[in-house]
């Protein structure tokens, strides 16, 4: 059963949100040339949510290079800090995304991922983290501390976002995301990641294997088949949302940044099924509207309101 946390006295004062995971520049390659934007996973969180009005820092590790100035230009524009620590010597991350046809992408990284162990003195309401934060040495271990030390005291949400080139073996990869999963209390990942990560196996079945290890929701999306909520009984399915694809880039941040922020916004204790239809819905709804423009380009609290009027009661 899902239990949030309350938010306690020790909360950070100024963000909701903490996001911690990796920053880099997405170098873009498709056609018609290549054009760099600033990404990935964990940084598209923060900065959705930011564009969700939703006070959020990032705690992540950038170079001082251009790359590292384009990444902190981009996440102020949505009002988004980076936390103490962010920032040191050397070369950002990047991700080269090849597009194919159908807007979809494959990905080469050049990427160094260590962050400062550090004991948070205030917690937000929600910590976030994911992708390669969570799986790549020496910062994965800093990561998994940080969690150790705050799944107790704040809601914590992960989105494992599988990068099969940058892990080692399949059976290592299930392992680190079966360690850090009961820190957690949410859940979201992508049906690719699931048929990875548990090949041969049934969504459903992915779904209860994950609850089994200890969070109270799991939230599987499925691309053009919509997605998947699920507490441990009456999993919901929330139907897709037409739209046309530029390309998929940051869809599934967008997703969880509007499911994080569905989350903050709520009342009331557990997720009836009622509950999980519009969180899933307002997700949905929010990744339908990135996948529309080039690159991770989620969309305004405004925008989604003017998308989604009918959920505008669940954001208030």
């Amino acid at each position: 059963m899902y239990n949030p946390k309350q938010t306690k006295t020790d909360s950070s004062p100024g963000h909701d949100v903490v996001v911690v995971g990796e920053a880099l520049v997405d170098v873009v390659v498709s056609a018609g040339g290549s054009v760099e934007h600033p990404g990935g996973s964990p940084a598209n969180v923060a900065y959705g949510l930011g564009r969700l009005g939703v006070a959020t820092a990032l705690l992540t590790s950038i170079g001082d290079d251009h790359h590292a100035s384009a990444i902190e230009q981009h996440l102020s524009s949505a009002g988004v800090p980076l936390l103490p620590g962010s920032k040191g010597s050397g070369r950002t991350a990047t991700a080269t995304a090849t597009l194919a046809g159908d807007g979809s992408a494959h990905y080469d990284f050049d990427i160094h991922w260590d962050l400062p162990r550090i004991a948070p003195a205030t917690l937000p309401r929600i910590l976030h983290t994911g992708s390669i934060a969570t799986f790549l040495a020496p910062g994965a271990a800093a990561v998994k501390e940080l969690l150790e030390q705050s799944h107790d005291r704040c809601l914590v949400t992960y989105d494992p976002n599988i990068r099969p080139a940058l892990l080692g073996s399949k059976g290592e990869a299930r392992t680190t995301f079966e360690e850090l999963v009961p820190l957690t209390d949410v859940v979201k990942l992508s049906d690719e990641d699931a048929l990875w990560l548990y090949p041969d196996r049934q969504l459903e079945d992915i779904a209860q294997q994950i609850l089994g290890l200890g969070p109270g929701l799991v939230a599987i999306t499925m691309g053009s088949r919509g997605s998947l909520l699920s507490t441990g009984k009456d999993p919901v399915l929330i139907p897709p949302v037409p739209s046309a694809v530029a390309d998929t880039i940051g869809a599934g941040d967008s997703y969880m940044a509007a499911l994080i922020y569905g989350l903050l916004n709520r009342s009331g204790d557990g997720l009836p099924p009622s509950d999980l239809d519009a969180l899933g819905r307002l997700a949905s709804k929010a990744a339908a509207i990135t996948v529309r423009r080039a690159g991770a380009n989620p969309p305004t609290l405004q925008e989604l309101h003017a998308e989604l009027p009918e959920h505008q009661a669940l954001a208030q």
